[in-house]
C-alpha cells in the first residue's frame, strides 16, 4: 500500500487561532493526505472535521487552559516546556504507525514548535493566520524601521503595499503594544526565525496583496496559502465543507 504523507497540525487554543488551522487541515486531508490537528485538552472536544484526526496535547493547564495561568507571561511559557513534550510524544505516537508523521504545521504564536520539528527529524512550517500586511508591519519593526509604540507625530504608519495608516487601522498588538508585551515579544521571536522553516505558509492569495507577496517571498520559503475558509466560500472543491470551525 502506497504510503500517504502525514501533517501533524498544531493550533493556539485561541477561536482565531483555531479556525484558520483547522481549515488548513481540512484542504490538507482534500488533497489526500493524513492530517491530524492537535489542540489543547480543554479545545479538543469542541473540535470535529470530517477527514481530520483531532487529537490532544497539554499546554499545562488541562481543565481550563489560559484563565487559569497567573500571567500571559506564565501561560506562554507553560506551553513551550509541557508543549514541547506532548507534541513530541504525539510525534512518536505515529512514528511506528503505517502513517508517521512528515510535517509538522504549527501556530504562528508557537514558535517552540519549530525546535521540536527539527529535533525529530520532520519537516517545520509556520502558518502566519494574519494577512501579509500585518506581517510586513512586525517584520519592520524587527528591523527597526519602526518604533513602538508609535507615536501621535508619526501618523499615517506607511507601509509598502498598503495605504496610510491610522491608529484604528493598525493590529491592537502594535497600536496599544504595553497590553499585549508577552503576545508581542512571541511575535517577534517568530518573525526572526522564519528563513529557517521550511515553509512559510500565510493567510492570503497574490492576486489580494501582491506588492507584499513579492516582497514576502524574497525573505522566506513563502507559500500564499489563503484565504482559508470553507471550501463553500472558497472553490466548492471539498463537498459539504460549509462550516468555519467550532465555537468556544
Amino acid at each position: 500500500m502506497e504510503k500517504r504523507g502525514h501533517v501533524l497540525v498544531l493550533t493556539y487554543p485561541a477561536q482565531g487561532h483555531i479556525n484558520p488551522l483547522l481549515q488548513f487541515a481540512k484542504r490538507l486531508a482534500s488533497k489526500g493526505l493524513k492530517a491530524t490537528f492537535a489542540t489543547t485538552h480543554y479545545t479538543v472536544n469542541s473540535i470535529h472535521a470530517d477527514g481530520v484526526d483531532v487529537r490532544p496535547i497539554s499546554d499545562g493547564y488541562d481543565d481550563g487552559g489560559f484563565k487559569h495561568a497567573p500571567s500571559v507571561e506564565a501561560y506562554l511559557e507553560s506551553f513551550k516546556t509541557v508543549g514541547s513534550r506532548t507534541v513530541t510524544e504525539l510525534i512518536l505516537e505515529f512514528k511506528n504507525s503505517p502513517s508517521p508523521v512528515d510535517c509538522l504545521v504549527f501556530d504562528s504564536l508557537l514558535p517552540w514548535a519549530l525546535d521540536v520539528a527539527r529535533e525529530l527529524g520532520v519537516y517545520g512550517a509556520v502558518l502566519l493566520t494574519n494577512s501579509a500586511s500585518v506581517c510586513s508591519m512586525y517584520w519592520h519593526i524587527h528591523q527597526g524601521l519602526l518604533g513602538l509604540p508609535v507615536k501621535p507625530e508619526n501618523l499615517p504608519v506607511v507601509f509598502p503595499g498598503v495605504p496610510p495608516l491610522g491608529f484604528s487601522d493598525m493590529p491592537s498588538f502594535l497600536a496599544q503594544p504595553a497590553d499585549h508585551s508577552a503576545y508581542l515579544a512571541t511575535i517577534m521571536e517568530k518573525i526572526e526565525c522564519l528563513d529557517q522553516h521550511d515553509w512559510v505558509f500565510v493567510n492570503t492569495f497574490e492576486e489580494l496583496e501582491s506588492e507584499l507577496a513579492k516582497a514576502m517571498s524574497g525573505l522566506w520559503p513563502v507559500e500564499m496559502a489563503g484565504p482559508v475558509l470553507p471550501s463553500a466560500y472558497v472553490d466548492g472543491q471539498i463537498e459539504g465543507d460549509t462550516d468555519y470551525a467550532p465555537d468556544l
